[in-house]
């Protein structure tokens, strides 16, 4: 039998997830079933674009709780208790510099939550992939689609 993948997150990222799947099934399906209900009014459903737009978002809304409903099933919180303070691991916020470039700060999380816009990177990535398990000061080689790159690893906290 298949192993089922796990998801490595942050305590505050399966809080937010939590809210989001609450905020799914109470708001988001009360509002969806009664768009349903009014362009069913209208009439012919064949022609009918405000009916087939609701049953699309209904359709998307409910993959996004089964999706978020499986992530939270096997979910798996990350404790940095027994990792040294200035190693680099899920959960950990990592400021790291290339040569001649600015210095560039991420908190490396799971791919649940990541989001590089907001500077949260998944542990999946090729530069957090690259930084888990070396330590402060140390010098690290990065794979990346674009090529590689050594970075210097300025702060781990």
């Amino acid at each position: 039998m298949a192993e089922e993948k796990t998801f490595p997150m942050t305590a505050e990222g399966k809080k937010k997830l939590e809210e989001e799947l609450e905020e799914l099934k109470t708001n988001k399906r009360a509002e969806i079933i009664e768009r349903i209900k009014i362009a069913r009014s209208f009439g012919d459903l064949s022609e009918n674009s405000e009916y087939e737009s609701a049953k699309d978002e209904q359709s998307f809304v409910e993959g996004r709780i089964k999706e978020i409903s499986n992530m939270l099933n096997h979910a798996e919180i990350i404790d940095n208790e027994n990792v040294d303070s200035d190693e680099v691991s899920v959960g950990k916020t990592v400021t790291f510099q290339e040569d001649g470039e600015e210095a560039e700060t991420y908190q490396i999380v799971g791919a649940a939550e990541a989001d590089p816009f907001n500077g949260k990177i998944s542990n999946e990535s090729p530069i957090a992939q690259g930084l888990v398990g070396h330590k402060k000061g140390e010098k690290v080689s990065i794979t990346t689609p674009g090529g590689d790159m050594i970075v210097k690893i300025i702060s781990v906290k």
